[in-house]
């Protein structure tokens, strides 16, 4: 075939594979003297694929003007150069496996370990939400599963476009995905009985069309109980859910672009999801490791048999007979069986004397089980179907054998002419008075009831710390905290998360360093150790084969390795998911902004140092901790107002690890009653939050805040001073955007001794809380406002009682909605 039928086969087949991979398979098979058969096609398509080999995380990237970016000229694997480098580096003991299985896992104490992973199921929410949402909270569930663990913990991360204000011509409305996205990741974790204890919604104008669906999953295990090893003679048994032809060539579909045809063209490469199929797989994988039946162990999810066979046998070889495999209803060509993403599925490798013992444990636990073949030894992966060979591939081929990319990151244009960064809002900013409740409804900060109450976080009785804090629940905790019931109850784990997309179209290298700090500080701010906590990244990025998307990127990449470093926060996990793009019938393209996740799971050794952000008593002063370096750019601030944002973004604060360990320190020996870390919406907002979950009120003085102050700059140290006098200033202060802080109560006869915990770091007493339902804010000796706390309380309620369809945005109401289902 020459490059034009090639390029036709890549196309009507839908491979997602660049001409110069097309050529490669061409040429193994006219070396092996014969044609390419469509199963042989379809494995090496999947195999191959942005989703399943990350090919961009692995290429040979030049770079333009990279010292403009604090790059070098060439990058030589991402993952290795940025990602993994800052794990090497750090090399911390308790991390017990990091990039080499399904999930990261890291020591819990003697008796156990923790795993962790965070996937994406991006497109096919795009076109089939509650479907999309359902199977990607499966997918990882599975993750952990196939790493030997119970899982105990869900976290989900949803972005979506603003109503009225979106980009793109989606099939289906942002309200449509919205909706169903949040029913999928409902009716898999409830129905699994796994409670879904940490995570945020995220809105942007270029989610409209592209909606970013972030699912996470922790498990605990026995200390050395994964093990995943496959052994010559060893039998291959696929355990769990039928396979039928649903998420056929999911692994593609989701490394390209999406358009307005994309529903009808792959509707098929959505799965479908059975939790209760699932719940009773789990039970089995726990009582088949617990009896040691298995020597390797994986899940089926994108390429499904074709992936995880392929994937167990890539050192030693198999032999499959693909018409052993149950399947939903007949009629399933050979190639569909072995690509089906069909949800549900593990893959185990068993050796012989086991069988029975495992043919056992299947019929009591009511789970499904069919023998595929044998691990050979022969470094070949030989299909057959009834007897007859339909696939045969060197395994060396298939798994190194596709051509290494050579990319080019080029800044973007608009990095070029790079605008200054606004130091501060118009001079017509609202008083603050007005600009509270602006700032409380926002989209960014306002609450997410309508949501989080549909999901369990009680299941298990292991939670200690849910998604929300106060006697009534009613503001937002910063991270979960759970107790895995097995371990004795001695010690708990806090899961946290960072996130900013308005970060990410500013300035990728701050909105990463960002995200590591938030989702570090979220969890120190309950009760996490700094010094044991590790990361998963996941990055959501448009068409790498741009030179300044892959820019960002680059950049994005190296945030990660310096502020992980600085921090000493290992990764122990990571996925990247391209081509977050939606092709309008213009042929104009809109990506996603730049959007990368960082989750942390952190140990918490003292249960009793466990804090909520709820306000405990009145009378309590009120302290800020950390370099208070408030901006202005890419704030929530800058959106209310309507002011075009520049290319600046809150920098990494230097002190925040040693602040960091010092409020651990305070948290330990009893001397924090609440804590809240500071984000969206700056330091007003995490008052308002906490008054709020305390039902209590604050008292704030600008003048000894303003005092404290470092001097805010933009990306990497740019930009301009600030004045902060006036309503501008006062604003900025108040809502301005930084990184490093977090805002503790401490009891007045625990002030000195919170005090010297702070020796020689930055620290401001700036308030004190109050039994009157007003937080107040003077400067000197004006009263700048007084907003009750009821009208706060409506503003952040506004969002839920809209989405649940009533008018008022009172607690009551919302949550009577909510329990009624609206």
């Amino acid at each position: 075939m020459d490059d034009q039928e090639l390029a036709e086969l890549n196309r009507s087949r839908r491979a997602a594979l660049d001409p110069e991979e097309m050529r490669s398979i061409r040429d193994y098979f006219a070396a092996q003297g014969r044609a390419c058969s469509d199963v042989e096609f379809e494995m090496i398509a999947q195999t191959w694929s942005e989703h399943c080999f990350h090919k961009t995380f692995k290429a040979l990237i030049d770079v333009e003007k990279g010292q403009a970016g604090g790059l070098p000229g060439q990058v030589d694997n991402i993952l290795k150069t940025y990602i993994k480098a800052a794990t090497d580096e750090i090399d911390a003991p308790w991390v017990i496996s990091a990039f080499k299985d399904n999930a990261g896992i890291i020591e819990f104490d003697k008796d156990f370990d923790l795993s962790f992973k965070v996937e994406t199921h991006n497109h096919p929410s795009a076109i089939e939400p509650f479907g999309g949402a359902n199977t990607g909270v499966g997918g990882v569930i599975r993750d952990v599963m196939a790493v030997s663990a119970r899982p105990f913990a869900v976290t989900d991360v949803l972005c979506f476009g603003i109503p009225g204000r979106g980009e793109g011509t989606s099939a289906l409305s942002v309200e449509q995905i919205r909706s169903g996205v949040v029913a999928g990741v409902q009716d898999y974790g409830n129905k699994m009985g796994i409670p879904t204890l940490n995570g945020s919604i995220h809105y942007h104008e270029k989610y409209a069309a592209n909606p970013l669906v972030y699912c996470g999953c922790a498990g605990i295990a026995p200390r050395g109980a994964f093990f995943s090893e496959p052994r010559v003679g060893d039998r291959i048994l696929v355990l769990g859910g039928r396979t039928g032809r649903d998420g056929i060539r999911g692994a593609t579909f989701s490394s390209m672009t999406m358009d307005g045809s994309t529903l009808e063209t792959a509707g098929a490469s959505v799965q479908i999801g059975a939790p209760l199929v699932e719940k009773k797989l789990s039970e089995l994988i726990l009582s088949a490791r617990d009896a040691g039946l298995y020597t390797g162990i994986t899940d089926c999810g994108a390429g499904g048999l074709s992936s995880a066979v392929g994937e167990m046998a890539s050192e030693l070889g198999a032999d499959v007979e693909l018409s052993e495999v149950r399947l939903k209803y007949p009629g399933l060509a050979p190639w569909e069986i072995w690509l089906s993403e069909a949800q549900e599925r593990m893959v185990i490798a068993v050796p012989p004397e086991k069988l029975a013992a495992l043919a056992e444990l299947c019929t009591a636990n009511d789970v499904e089980y069919c023998d595929l073949g044998f691990f050979t030894g022969s470094g070949h992966l030989l299909v057959r179907f009834n007897a007859k060979p339909i696939l045969d591939l060197d395994c060396e081929f298939l798994h190194k054998g596709m051509p290494r990319r050579r990319m080019k990151a080029a800044p973007p244009p608009r990095l070029e002419d790079r605008p200054e960064p606004k130091p501060l809002p118009g001079s017509r900013t609202p008083g603050i008075g007005e600009l509270f409740p602006m700032i409380m409804g926002h989209h960014a900060i306002s609450s997410k009831e309508w949501a989080i109450r549909r999901y369990d976080h009680e299941v298990l009785g292991a939670t200690r710390l849910g998604p929300f804090s106060g006697r009534d629940q009613t503001g937002p905790s910063d991270a979960a905290v759970a107790v895995p019931l097995e371990t004795g109850m001695r010690r708990g784990v806090a899961i946290s998360n960072g996130f900013n997309p308005r970060y990410g179209e500013a300035d990728s290298y701050n909105a990463a360093a960002s995200a590591l700090d938030e989702a570090v500080r979220n969890a120190v701010a309950v009760g996490a150790d700094p010094d044991r906590i590790a990361v998963v990244d996941n990055f959501c990025w448009g068409d790498p084969l741009k030179p300044g998307n892959l820019w960002t990127l680059l950049r994005a990449a190296k945030a990660c390795k310096d502020a992980a470093i600085a921090h000493r926060t290992p990764f122990i996990s990571g996925k990247d998911s391209f081509n977050n793009e939606f092709e309008g019938p213009d042929g104009e393209k809109i990506a996603v902004p730049p959007s990368l996740l960082i989750s942390a799971m952190g140990i918490v050794p003292e249960l009793g140092a466990v804090r909520g952000s709820d306000f405990k008593r009145s009378d309590s002063l009120l302290y800020l901790v950390g370099e208070f370096a408030v901006v202005y750019e890419a704030s929530v601030l800058m959106d209310i107002l309507e002011d075009r944002p520049g290319l600046a973004a809150p920098a990494f604060s230097a002190a925040a690890p040693a602040v960091y360990r010092a409020f651990h320190r305070a948290l330990k020996a009893g001397l924090v009653a609440a804590s809240h870390d500071l984000s969206e919406g700056g330091l007003g907002a995490a008052l308002a939050e906490m008054c709020l979950a305390g039902d209590l009120g604050a008292e704030i003085e600008l003048e000894g805040l303003r005092a404290s102050l470092r001097k805010p700059a933009g990306p990497e140290g740019e930009g301009s001073e600030a004045s902060f006098d006036g309503p501008a200033g006062q604003a900025l202060l108040l809502f301005g955007e930084t990184n490093g802080c977090l805002l503790a109560e401490v009891e007045k006869n625990n002030v000195s001794a919170f005090e010297r915990q702070f020796a020689g770091l930055p620290l401001a007493r700036i308030g004190k809380t109050s039994q009157a339902p007003f937080l107040r804010v003077c400067d000197g000796e004006s009263l700048l406002a007084s907003v009750s706390l009821e009208e706060l309380r409506r503003a952040y309620l506004r969002e839920s009682a809209e989405i649940l369809g009533q008018a008022e945005p009172s607690l009551a109401i919302v949550r009577e909605a909510n329990r009624e289902g609206r």
